[in-house]
């Protein structure tokens, strides 16, 4: 068990994002990125969006609207939303709950309104959105959770 590293921030079906291109109101707004990957936008249609980090997301824009639409476009866009985390097993609430930034297992657990009286509270299992395993790691604050997240907490042996 190490300590958990996470990767720069990919978006993802269900996340929330605000575009702004400078100038252009029509074309500013809050997207969701829906369950094809892409965020459909006004006068440039649907724009990849799940797997790039934000500022690819933004250059994606940028050379989708300079395709004969504005000449030097200025995009920037932000994550309004995450997609939730989940969190199961040996806690006293669980199921799906918002993410926040820099949310920690501790946090998550404390979302989950606690632990049972049977969980084991030196390591916790996660698997992540994109990976087809759980992995363990141990039980600090230290440890971070990523959006899509599913958190168990296992039983103690006793």
């Amino acid at each position: 068990m190490s300590d958990r590293i996470i990767p720069e921030y990919r978006l993802g079906v269900a996340d929330k994002v605000r575009v702004n291109v400078f100038g252009e109101e029509a074309l500013t707004g809050e997207f969701l990125v829906g369950s094809g990957g892409k965020v459909s936008l006004p006068l440039i249609g649907e724009v990849q969006a799940a797997g790039y980090t934000i500022s690819q997301f933004q250059t994606e824009i940028a050379e989708a609207l300079k395709q004969g639409y504005i000449m030097e476009p200025r995009v920037s866009a932000e994550v309004l939303n995450y997609r939730p985390f989940y969190i199961l097993g040996e806690v006293n609430k669980p199921g799906e709950y918002p993410y926040t930034m820099n949310l920690s297992v501790m946090n998550a657990v404390a979302t989950a309104e606690g632990f049972t009286y049977r969980a084991d509270t030196r390591r916790v299992f996660i698997k992540r959105a994109d990976s087809a395993g759980e992995q363990a790691f141990p039980l600090t604050t230290a440890t971070q959770v990523a959006p899509g997240d599913t958190i168990r907490i296992g039983e103690r042996f006793f």
